[in-house]
Order: structure tokens, then sequence, then C-alpha cells
């Protein structure tokens, strides 16, 4: 009976102890998990002080707080629940391994499961935090790279920072298989490296567009920001991934283009010419005289060599007999390459033409059909009618 009462207190004395410990770590977690994740990522900073500024302490705290509290949470949760015996010693199934030549029942218990849910959630926080950090150091990088002139390492940055987060990403997955769920990781690559030539042929297209990104970086027939044309799209980079470029299109829409695409197609970089060129043709009455002709190309050549903003080699000439009119080529080049600026320029030019036209008693030619006929055409009818059927 005294055995009994003697094994009761140590028991009840025990399952209290565990409860108060139990409460007491899941409430010190949760009080001070906001002050502790700021504190770490504080300290974590610090290795990276040489690498940054000052000024980029709130961004790595602001990077860093949210998957520091998710660890320190999982982390006080795991010890906390880890204080209790009861029921985590309850056996919920029961699995067979081979033990040298014998098989063995193996017992899962609560506890087995609740520690392996909680080992999986602290290892993804710990690769999140990893992740961020590459995140934070992308963000340093792309504040260097936009105080230089040089566009490159402002393509390169974004690049790299997917290659690290993809390698990071796999070999997460590697440790968890391996700690969670206990798979022989090594046999799992070397099955891998087996079937390595079957993945290489269903991702033939995957690895050749890889490939493109790399070439991409060494050639770099273009850069983020420039304006390029590729395959009939014309637009501005703004990213070049692993497996594609995306280009900002004129009509703001956004073009994906494989990046095999991109350096097997026939790439024009319109960011490195320096003009852009014009070229057009105006039809004229058959009305006008041979003078006024060679007026109005004189005329047309003085005004686009002498305007600001085009280049002193535009030309006007006459180009052929047209169905409806006499047809002059224009040609000429702007030398200023901002878009708007261009049209203004376009415009003015294409304004003072139609001027020049008027004012030489000569017109724009439209097409016309001439009616003929045997019979005498009445008094005050006009033979030119539009787009009637010639008997």
């Amino acid at each position: 009976m005294l055995d009994s009462a003697f094994f009761d207190q140590v028991f009840w004395g025990n399952t209290i102890k565990a409860y108060f410990l139990f409460g007491g770590i899941l409430f010190l977690g949760l009080v001070f998990k906001n002050i502790v994740s700021k504190l770490l990522s504080r300290l974590l900073f610090k290795l990276f002080r040489n690498f940054s500024n000052q000024s980029h302490n709130d961004a790595f705290v602001a990077l860093l707080v949210k998957p520091i509290e998710v660890f320190i949470l999982l982390t006080t949760l795991y010890l906390s629940i880890n204080q209790l015996k009861h029921p985590l010693e309850v056996a919920v199934f029961h699995y067979s391994k081979l033990i040298g030549k014998v098989k063995e029942l193996i017992p899962v218990t609560i506890g087995d499961c609740i520690d392996r849910i909680f080992l999986f959630g602290i290892i993804l926080s710990i690769f999140w935090i990893i992740l961020r950090i590459i995140d934070f150091i992308t963000h340093v990088l792309l504040y260097k790279a936009s105080l230089t002139n040089n566009k490159a390492d402002d393509q390169l940055v974004p690049f790299l920072k997917e290659l690290f987060k993809t390698i990071v990403i796999f070999i997460g997955f590697f440790t968890l298989l391996g700690f969670v769920f206990e798979v022989n990781v090594l046999t799992l690559i070397t099955g891998l490296g087996i079937g390595g030539i079957a993945i290489a042929l269903a991702a033939k297209e995957s690895l050749e567009n890889l490939i493109g990104s790399f070439t991409i970086f060494l050639d770099k027939p273009f850069t983020v920001g420039d304006l390029v044309k590729v395959d009939g799209v014309e637009g501005t980079v703004e990213k070049v991934g692993f497996r594609s470029t995306r280009i900002r299109t004129s009509e703001k829409t956004m073009a994906t283009i494989p990046n095999r695409g991109m350096i097997d197609g026939v790439l024009e970089n319109l960011s490195l010419r320096d003009s852009r060129k014009v070229s057009f043709i105006i039809g004229l009455t058959y009305e006008t005289n041979s003078a006024s002709l060679r007026k109005i190309i004189s005329e047309i050549e003085s005004y686009i060599n002498d305007h600001q903003g085009t280049s002193d080699d535009g030309n006007a000439s006459f180009k052929s007999f047209g169905d409806s009119g006499l047809n002059v080529e224009v040609n000429y080049f702007v030398t200023v390459l901002e878009y708007a600026e261009f049209l203004k320029i376009r415009q003015e030019i294409n304004l003072e033409i139609m001027d020049i036209v008027i004012r030489n008693k000569s017109d724009f030619a439209y097409p016309t059909q001439r009616l003929i006929s045997d019979r005498p055409a009445p008094a005050g009818h006009n033979e030119e009618v539009g787009n009637d059927t010639m008997d």
C-alpha cells in the first residue's frame, strides 16, 4: 500500500513537472520569438557587414524575421511537447525491418511521428533562412550594380540568384529525404546517374535553353534594358532566366522567348543603333511639271538635312511613274533615339513636306480612273470619275 502511494506520488509529481516544463517552454517561446528573431537577424547581419553597409540592416532584418520566427516557434513546440511522456510513448503502428537476416517489427509511437513532423518543419525553416540570405545578397549586389554604367552585371545578378536558389532547393530536398524519410541518398543519386541519359533526352529542350542562357552571358548579344527585335517580336529585355528571356513589347505585353530562340534566330539589338531610319514614298499628281518637281525634291532635301536631329545624308528622288501619280522616294535618318522625340521630328518633317508640295502648286495624288466614251460628254461634265469602271 505504501509502495503504491509512493509510486502515485512520484508519477503525479513527474507529470506535473512535465506539464510545467511544457507550459513554461511554450510560453517563453511564444512571448520572446519576435524579440529573439530580430536579435538573431542582427547577429547574422554582422557576418555580412563587410559585404554591405549599415543602410541595408533593415532590409536584412525584414527578410529574416519571418523564417527565424517560424524556426523558433517549431523548435519551441518540439522541445515543449517532448517534455510529455504520455501519450507520446503509445505505439501507433509497427513496420517490419530487416536486421541482419531476421525481420523484426519496429513500433512507431506518437512521439516518433511528432518528431518527424517537427524535424520536417525545422529543416524547411533552416533552408528558408538560407534562401532569404541569398535574397539579401542579391539585393545588395543589385544596388551596387545600379551604381555602375555596365548593364551586364544587372543581368548577371538575377541569373546567379536563381542558380544558387535552385542548388539550395535541391540540397534541401535531399536533406529532407535523408533525415526525415530515412532514404539512402547516395543510392538514390546513383540511381539517378544510371537514368541520367533518359532524363537528359526527356529534358533536351530545357538543357538547350539552359546552355543558351550561359551563351547569352558569355557572348553578350544584349543586356537587360536593351531594345531588341527577334522573330518579329520587338521590345525591351526585362529578364534573362534559366529557360527563357522576357521582353516587354511596345504594347506593354510580356513576351517570353526560349533562350535557344534568342541565340539561334536573327536578333537585332536596336539599342546599339546610332539613328532611326525613315523611308517612305509620296505620290504627286501628273499635272506637276518637271520644274516644280525638281524644286519640290530640292526643298525637301534641304529641309531634312538642315533640320535639327537628323543626319546630313537625307535624300529625296523621283523614283517612278505610278498608276496614279509621280512617285517621290524620301529617305533620312533621325539621330535622336528617344522615341517620343523621334515621333515629334518625323511629324515636323511630314508637315513641312505637305507645305512644300502645296507651295509649289502641286498636290498629292490619289487613285482615280478616267471614263473614255465615243459619245461627247455633256457640257460641264468632269471626265475624271473616281472609282468608275473603264469601258
